[in-house]
């Protein structure tokens, strides 16, 4: 049962995580993914999570750690997901120096995670 659970939950987080950060990536943009100012995007993913890359990168790396199966890799696990949960507060200020009134706003309607 665990080996089942293993291949199956693993392999769909690794590959849902993929698809989910390449998707916010793209509706962003590469540029304003990379850090660069461009237009505050609310829409699509951005609609539900004001971080849905960090929180599908966070994905991957459970997927990966679930898929490797093994005690070595955890604390790696931990130790990203914990950065990545993190992440967003360090991002926050600039994006509020940015974007000022129209991030706040979003802010009140979105929730970091989820």
């Amino acid at each position: 049962m665990a080996n089942a659970l293993r291949w199956a939950v693993g392999p769909f987080l690794i590959a849902t995580g993929n698809l989910i950060v390449w998707w916010g990536a793209f509706s962003i943009g590469l540029k304003a993914t990379s850090g660069a100012k461009d237009e505050l995007i609310t829409s699509g993913l951005y609609r539900f999570s004001r971080h849905p890359q960090y929180l599908a990168d966070m994905a991957i790396l459970v997927g990966f750690g679930l898929l490797f199966a093994s005690s070595w890799v955890w604390p790696i696990v931990i130790v990203g997901v914990a950065a990545l949960a993190l992440a967003p507060l360090a991002e926050e200020p600039w994006l509020h120096e940015q974007y000022g009134s129209k991030y706040r706003d979003y802010c009140a309607e979105t929730r970091r995670y989820l």
